[in-house]
């Protein structure tokens, strides 16, 4: 923990979380250029808009790697060990989940997610629906190392990463999260990962700037986030949304772009803006296939089969740990 995160948590008695975000939003405004960390678009009000955002007609990635994991589903089955329990990496609403559900014979589920309201009410969904399978949330920030419960010990692990949030990180951070969740599950694990593709760029640009303006609120929720848990007094009409693609790094960059020369006060510390200035708070990567597949064999995972739909917008990988 940082040290601004560690004085703010014995002054303002945060609870750990809290803690953590406050340093973090506290160091990402005063970098050049200033950013804000993706993981914390994900309250209980981002977690919300996301699930709009993945219903829209531009927002390609969620109906297309559905369409996969339906289609494909009886082919992961067989991959799948019987009575193993599935840990999903920064679970949101569980209609994927419920994809491999019905198709594997698991034993249990533990969702894994930052945003422990949405994670109890997606959890409590679950028991009723498949009463024969144990859950067990946990309220952890999947990026960091963090403990499974002891009841799924003896059991074979396979982690599931749907959606395209390993191009949220850069491909170092991907690499360092891909050899964490292997420590994580343990020996012999099996991973089911979903990874965006390349694609026209007019496809993405869309896709991230949709016309009803959902992308934009979600990404300015951050600022509203700021204000209400760490007494921020950002004008949010005084931003706005902006996602472009960068062609050289293969990645949409979304920022929130200052309207005007502004000053903001977050925790007693004060962040000037010029008009025009950013705050970068999201990337999202794109590969092709051949680079993913590096990246997995360099990160203590070996590709064992992947799936794509029929027009190559998207991606289901199958991994197993290398020893």
């Amino acid at each position: 923990m940082n040290v601004h995160a560690a004085a703010l948590g014995k002054a303002q008695r945060f609870d750990e979380q809290t803690t953590a975000f406050a340093g973090d939003v506290l160091d990402g405004l005063a970098q050049h250029p200033k950013r804000l960390a993706p993981k914390y678009f994900y309250d209980a009000a981002g977690s919300e808009l996301f699930e709009q955002i993945t219903l829209l007609p531009e927002y390609y990635p969620t109906r297309t790697e559905l369409g996969i994991l339906r289609d494909r589903g009886r082919e992961i089955s067989v991959i799948v060990p019987k009575g193993a329990a599935l840990v999903e990496f920064g679970a949101g609403a569980t209609t994927k989940v419920r994809l491999l559900l019905n198709e594997c014979a698991l034993s249990a589920y533990i969702p894994v997610d930052i945003s422990g309201d949405f994670l109890k009410g997606q959890a409590e969904a679950l028991r009723r629906d498949f009463p024969g399978l144990d859950v067990y949330p946990v309220t952890a920030d999947f990026t960091a190392p963090f403990a499974l419960p002891e009841a799924i010990a003896a059991m074979p692990k396979v982690g599931f990463f749907p959606g395209s949030t390993l191009g949220n990180f850069e491909p170092h951070e991907a690499c360092a999260f891909l050899r964490s969740a292997r420590d994580i599950l343990g020996q012999g694990a099996l991973m089911v990962i979903g990874v965006d593709l390349e694609k026209d760029e007019r496809v993405l640009y869309e896709a991230y700037n949709d016309a009803a303006g959902v992308t934009a609120r979600f990404n300015l929720n951050v600022l509203h986030r700021i204000n209400r848990e760490l007494g921020g007094n950002f004008d949010l009409s005084a931003f706005t949304h902006r996602a472009i693609y960068n062609r050289e790094r293969h990645r949409i960059e979304m920022h929130l772009i200052s309207r005007k020369a502004q000053s903001v006060r977050v925790l007693a510390r004060s962040f000037s803006f010029r008009a025009g200035e950013s705050i970068h708070t999201e990337c999202s990567y794109k590969y092709s296939l051949d680079r993913f597949t590096a990246l997995a064999r360099g990160s203590g995972w070996k590709p064992l089969k992947s799936w794509t739909d029929a027009a190559g917008m998207f991606s289901v990988h199958a991994l197993v740990a290398s020893d």
